[in-house]
């Protein structure tokens, strides 16, 4: 949260790290490197990091779904 002038707001984070991607989807670290490294889930490179866009967690999320009702 940011607060100025008694002024609140939740800040929307703008990408994250593999270790949140971990917690968002209920995966282990290693899991989530891997899914990056086989190109499953999207991320970018930033300097030393990886990132993942919040749209890219989504878009993983969809084509697992898709997966399985196609099955």
């Amino acid at each position: 949260m940011v607060g100025g002038g008694g002024v609140t707001r939740h800040l929307t984070p703008r990408w994250h790290s593999p270790a949140e991607v971990a917690v968002l989807l209920g995966f282990g670290l290693s899991k989530v490197k891997m899914k990056i490294a086989t190109g499953e889930l999207r991320s970018i490179k930033d300097g030393k990091y990886r990132r993942v866009l919040p749209e890219w967690v989504d878009e993983y999320v969809r084509e697992q779904v898709q997966r399985q009702e196609a099955a």
